[in-house]
């Protein structure tokens, strides 16, 4: 690949498609191994972003099917934020999601006691920490001033992103989002005693994800 590369050099036209080619290959190979479930939310995230909503598993014979237990295929740690409810921008349904949100999408001992529930006994494989765009609890900590009451913990929780944000070019708001989704997400994967076993062995995926929320679309960061 080097000296295929290194040949072309001299020829922008054809260095240019090369580069090109490897992208779209690498782009392939990435979606042919996706996480079969993550997939499933990406795909019904297009469906919601689209219109054409399927509401799947929302009747009365899912409801009567979930009342001997649940299995759902994901967790989603999200913010608290109202107009980011996980069923609906993923299309999903009764049973399909274990959702924990928190201003901020933070993981504390309490979300990541719960992450842990959903692994160890409600055996999901899939966690995605989900973040999206004009968070309010991330603006107030990069804007700054004095947090009053219990929103102090909130803030504490998210200073670490923003701090790292600060020395990145763009929006600091925005880069801010990412940073925290990564550290949030990052944080599930190495807190024991559990999890960095099941993940090491690839039983279980964590990942993170940003939400426009102007276009509805989720990408994964």
């Amino acid at each position: 690949m080097l000296k295929k590369a290194r040949k072309t050099l001299s020829d922008k036209g054809p260095f240019l498609i090369y580069c090109a080619e490897i992208i779209r290959e690498r782009t392939m190979t990435a979606q042919a191994n996706i996480d079969p479930h993550l997939k499933k939310l990406l795909d019904g995230n297009k469906r919601y972003v689209s219109g054409n909503l399927k509401h799947p598993r929302q009747g009365e014979r899912r409801r009567k099917q979930v009342v001997k237990g649940q299995s759902p295929f994901a967790v989603i740690v999200g913010c608290s934020d109202s107009r980011i409810p996980p069923e609906i921008i993923f299309d999903q349904g009764l049973g399909d999601l274990f959702v924990i949100r928190v201003a901020g999408n933070i993981v504390d001992d309490v979300a990541m006691g719960s992450v842990e529930y959903a692994v160890d006994h409600l055996g999901t494989t899939l966690v995605v920490v989900l973040g999206h765009g004009s968070c309010g609890a991330v603006t107030a900590c990069a804007q700054g001033g004095e947090a009053h009451g219990h929103i102090a913990s909130i803030m504490t929780a998210i200073k670490p992103a923003v701090a790292q944000a600060q020395s990145l070019e763009g929006h600091l708001v925005d880069n801010a989002i990412r940073v925290n989704v990564n550290l949030m997400a990052e944080k599930i994967r190495s807190t024991g005693p559990n999890l960095p076993g099941y993940i090491g062995e690839g039983k279980v995926t964590v990942v993170g994800a940003y939400y426009n929320i102007e276009t509805g679309a989720v990408e994964v960061i």
